[in-house]
């Protein structure tokens, strides 16, 4: 039995990580995507994890495949795509660490997961299953994510979403949105940003954009990521926004994940989400949050996320 299963993209994120003599940037490949970055953060934390998904026949493949081996999360689900390459994003920094994307990407791995590639026995055997949206931006990926879902929630999983923006992944912001809503109504606990909450509430402010989102489509439980200023959680008519620890940021990649893994990892120990009360919540957020500070004070995503230990 697992305590959560992702399924979504795995890919290199080639990662700026300085300058050399020259003055030009240098960057690390740093094994990523933001399902299989939770489902590392999650096994980091001390729960049971797998992660479903799709990379080539190539170095990249193998050192991805080796990275999930290396922090216990199970690959089973994961496929090897005899024609297409491992995605490739490249991650350029800001001054302040702030992240801009370029994906090399169609055709490539990632996208073409397929229903046939998906084992049904495995979505009978988690608590929780995990997905986002870049895997909903194109077929044949987006079928089987929804697929999978779909499929995990009728054995009795809850469904856990991050409707994680890239807009370059989107042929327009408009069909982003309509794509991106689509899976809110199975949907148990959905993490979304601040950059987000808008796209799919049509609100700036937190309170009011949880709101909508949980009376709308009766999602139970929602955390809105704050960035610098933590989080906010909203169980019904519960909310409470936890700061975030102060710390010096290295690089915000990656953050989020970890933010949700976290979470993740706390409530799969529930015995349900049913009842849940304010103290719980916060101790949940704040554990979150812990996490998140200590991902963000270094570099890469999957290389820079905490054990159990060093948050506690």
């Amino acid at each position: 039995m697992f305590d959560i299963i992702t399924v979504g993209e795995i890919l290199i994120d080639l990662t700026q990580s300085g300058k050399n003599e020259y003055g030009i940037p240098v960057y690390t490949a740093n094994p990523g995507g933001a399902p299989a970055n939770l489902s590392v953060a999650a096994s980091r934390l001390g729960v049971k994890t797998a992660f479903i998904g799709k990379v080539g026949r190539d170095s990249f493949g193998e050192l991805l495949r080796a990275t999930l081996a290396a922090d216990n999360v199970d690959d089973s689900g994961l496929v090897t795509d005899e024609k297409e390459m491992t995605t490739l994003a490249v991650v350029s920094l800001d001054i302040r660490g702030e992240r801009s994307f370029a994906f090399y990407r169609d055709p490539s791995a990632d996208v073409n997961l397929k229903i046939s590639d998906i084992d049904e026995n495995m979505l009978k055997q988690t608590k929780i299953l995990h997905f986002g949206s870049v895997s909903l931006t194109t077929e044949p990926s987006r079928s089987a994510t929804l697929f999978t879902a779909k499929k995990a929630k009728e054995a009795g999983a809850l469904i856990s979403y991050d409707p994680n923006y890239r807009d370059r992944l989107w042929s327009e912001r408009g069909h982003a949105i309509v794509q991106m809503k689509e899976p809110l109504p199975m949907v148990d606990i959905l993490k979304i940003s601040d950059e987000e909450l808008p796209l799919l509430s049509g609100s700036t402010d937190p309170l009011e954009g949880s709101r909508i989102l949980h009376e709308q489509y009766g999602i139970k439980l929602i955390f809105v990521t704050l960035g610098a200023d933590g989080a906010l959680f909203r169980y019904g008519d519960i909310t409470g926004q936890i700061p975030c620890p102060p710390i010096v940021v290295g690089d915000t990649n990656g953050a989020g994940d970890t933010f949700f893994g976290a979470a993740l990892s706390k409530i799969c120990k529930l015995p349900s989400l049913d009842g849940l009360d304010e103290e719980t919540l916060r101790a949940i957020t704040t554990f979150a949050n812990k996490a998140a500070s200590i991902t963000t004070s270094r570099h890469g995503a999957i290389p820079a996320m905490p054990q159990l230990s060093e948050v506690e």
